[in-house]
């Protein structure tokens, strides 16, 4: 048995959190293979809304193990006051030993360096995403396992201040007190030890047993730290083979991969963003779509859909099919656009260059529709609606397999 795998094909913020919970009802375990709480995947079941930041969008599944993996960077806080949603989570959830430790001050340290950047930021979460994900590469990061043993860790934790005070006071931080910092510690202990174990074996053995698994990453492609738009991107590897890095995975063990996309763009923070609408329209598609977000609750970027992007993105993760979010969305607008391809110094190009910076699109344009929202078959659809998923397949050059017309679990069509 495979392992199967859902991954954004944007900049994020595509609706991985209800393919998810729509699909984990036929999988014995979902997992979540790298970012933090950075990330955030809305969900409504039965008209309540769930938010959820560290935690697998399984954990709405009774009979799913939900695993964080090692490629995750943990805020113990964070997953602590989102444990507190749900009831019973010992034996259903877990927490990789050697997924890596985002404690109080690497919030600090992002927030203060963005502020140093001024005009030249990136615009994180200001989460502590990146420092976290810093002090794993530079080798002085903690991992959760140590979490086990409170006294060591705040000792560890006191030295690294002492060895990098410069910096530090620098950017403003102080260093945290002996017993407030073992006071937290231990809280942090005492809550999550029951959860915290070998993943890597886990999830083997899942495997070996010919169990169905489910993964998952957190924000999309264009946000990845290779092939993404960089500087502008997340601090960890977005794409289908971060999964494999980030819970212990060969890639011969990947089976089948869907692409998550909006039916339009939208974009968090800084960076390019060639098909953006900065006009009134961009403004309707924010407003309809509820275009916040999950995690920060910032107004998103909003545009028309990049086909180009999704081309290159599709291919980088080895698509076998693209669930098609918030169709519902572009009711309502007599036509609506689509990227198909850039310009770039004067001469139409139709693939990603390295730099999106000086890219214009070029659009065509599609007559619009009425009345897709809660539509639960394809051919239910009206007629120019269907018109433009076809033509999303032809220009993606990947086939639409699953299509989403409200928040609601019940409003998908599988093809």
């Amino acid at each position: 048995m495979k392992a199967d795998l859902i991954v954004g094909i944007q900049w994020g913020d595509e609706g991985k959190g209800k393919i998810v919970d729509r699909l984990a009802s036929s999988y014995d375990m979902v997992c979540r293979s790298q970012g933090g709480h950075n990330a955030g995947h809305t969900i409504w079941v039965e008209g309540v809304k769930y938010a959820l930041h560290l935690i697998p969008s399984g954990v709405l599944n009774p009979k799913a193990i939900n695993v964080v993996g090692n490629g995750v960077v943990l805020s113990p806080e964070s997953i602590i006051k989102e444990m507190e949603q749900f009831k019973e989570l010992e034996g259903r959830l877990f927490i990789s030993d050697k997924a890596h430790l985002n404690l109080s001050y690497h919030a600090q340290i992002d927030q203060a360096k963005e502020r140093l950047k001024g005009d030249n930021a990136i615009g994180t979460t200001g989460k502590g995403i990146g420092p976290a994900y810093a002090d794993k590469i530079n080798r002085n990061g903690f991992r959760v396992a140590e979490l086990l043993d409170p006294k060591k860790l705040c000792a560890s934790i006191l030295e690294y201040f002492e060895q990098n005070r410069a910096i530090f006071d620098v950017l403003g931080i102080a260093t945290p007190k002996d017993g407030e910092l073992l006071a937290e510690l231990e809280g942090y202990k005492e809550k999550l030890a029951p959860f915290i174990t070998d993943t890597t074996q886990l999830v083997w053995r899942a495997l070996d047993e010919k169990k169905k698994i489910l993964l998952e990453g957190a924000q999309g492609t264009m946000l990845d730290i290779d092939h993404g738009t960089y500087p502008y991107v997340t601090s960890s590897a977005t794409v289908s083979a971060g999964a494999c890095t980030g819970l212990g995975i060969s890639p011969k063990e990947i089976g089948k991969v869907t692409g998550i996309v909006k039916a339009y763009c939208t974009r968090v923070g800084n960076g390019p963003f060639p098909s953006e609408d900065v006009g009134e329209e961009g403004k309707m598609l924010g407003e309809r779509g509820h275009e916040f977000g999950t995690t920060t609750g910032r107004a998103r970027r909003c545009g028309w859909f990049d086909a180009v992007a999704t081309r290159y993105a599709s291919r980088l993760n080895g698509c076998d099919e693209l669930a098609l979010m918030k169709l519902d969305v572009l009711d309502g607008f007599d036509e609506v656009k689509v990227c198909v391809a850039y310009e770039l110094n004067a001469k139409e190009i139709d693939y990603l260059p390295s730099n999106l910076e000086d890219v214009k699109p070029i659009y065509k344009t599609f007559k619009g529709w009425n009345n897709s929202v809660g539509v639960r078959k394809f051919e239910d659809l009206p007629s120019s609606a269907q018109e433009y998923v076809k033509i999303i397949e032809e220009i993606s050059k990947t086939k639409v397999g699953i299509i989403s017309t409200s928040p609601h679990r019940e409003d998908t069509i599988i093809l």
